[in-house]
């Protein structure tokens, strides 16, 4: 798997609400705090600005452009950003149309919209590199975004059986490819693994770590990987990716073992062991530098976190 692919499933994106949006005439809508997770919205047709919580200047979008919203930050759409709002959670209590909304009449703007939670304790390795708006223009020559919107609007529409499965691929699909055009057009200059994805050289490095986390990775090697001297890529890692290449690789392991610990009964041996540690307290102490906290003491926790959600379920 590559590393996107590896670091979302690990995030685990789950959609939490799939929905459209029509406006028309002289209209605003303010939306509330998202809490931790990503917006991803596509523009059908119209235009309006959209604002956001502690960004200064709105942003102008039309038919054919995307955003991701990942901060979760209030914002507002509108046709005009001094129009008074009405409250998002007012025009959204009852939808005119199956899974579309419809505001002051509809007809002149349309607008298509997933919103993500992602595992709460890991979310961060994503979020903290991603401006508060991904603004991703209309590219003619780019259809990638197009087929899943398109395929959306469509169940939205005409619900049929299964249409809910339906729409959650259709939504991580968005997701996706928001992300890869993201990276496609505009991560000149961001810092993380993200946008290091996107340096041929650097992601050959990054995917040969994520391919085998339990192997003996050593710079010599990885850098070898990326057909550079050592120096060069220990330099150029660093300053595309924020931390040198053995810190990457040990946070990533550890991350992994995070997941295990919650997802799985495996002994604290067999989870060290799948990361390429042969001492459970070498591990334990790497965990702990890396985690803040010791594994035992994280898989209890976990273990209290989904009893007290069974609890919940059951009442």
């Amino acid at each position: 798997m590559d590393p996107l692919s590896n670091v979302l499933s690990l995030l685990k994106p789950r959609n939490y609400m799939s929905a459209g949006l029509e406006a028309g005439g002289d209209w605003s809508i303010q939306f509330p705090d998202q809490q931790d997770g990503i917006k991803c919205c596509a523009v059908v047709a119209g235009r309006c600005w959209l604002s956001v919580a502690g960004v200064a200047d709105p942003v102008f979008v039309e038919a054919g452009d995307s955003f991701l919203l990942p901060s979760g930050r209030p914002f507002r759409l509108a046709s005009d950003p001094a129009s008074v709002p009405a409250g998002g959670g007012e025009v959204f209590s009852s939808p005119c149309k199956p899974g579309i909304v419809s505001f002051n009449g509809g007809g002149d703007f349309l607008l298509v919209s997933s919103r993500f939670g992602l595992e709460g304790n890991h979310a961060e390795i994503l979020l903290r590199m991603l401006p508060p708006i991904i603004h991703i223009r209309d590219r003619s020559d780019e259809p990638a975004l197009r087929w899943p919107v398109e395929r959306m609007m469509e169940e939205l529409r005409d619900p049929r059986p299964g249409g809910a499965l339906v729409v959650e691929h259709l939504a991580h699909m968005m997701l996706v490819d928001a992300l890869r055009l993201h990276l496609a057009q505009g991560s000149a200059g961001g810092v993380g693994w993200l946008f290091a994805l996107g340096d041929r050289q650097l992601s050959l490095a990054i995917n040969s770590m994520h391919d085998e986390p339990a192997h003996r990775w050593t710079l010599q090697e990885l850098a070898t990987r990326a057909a550079m001297s050592r120096s060069t890529f220990a330099l150029k890692f660093k300053e595309k990716v924020g931390t040198s290449p053995m810190d990457y690789l040990a946070s990533w392991r550890m991350l992994l073992a995070a997941d295990r610990l919650k997802t799985s009964s495996d002994s604290l041996s067999t989870v060290a062991r799948s990361i390429g540690y042969d001492s459970d307290t070498s591990f334990s102490m790497a965990f702990k530098k890396i985690m803040g906290c010791s594994p035992r003491a994280y898989g209890r926790r976990q273990d209290r976190v989904s009893g007290s959600m069974g609890v919940a379920r059951a009442a």
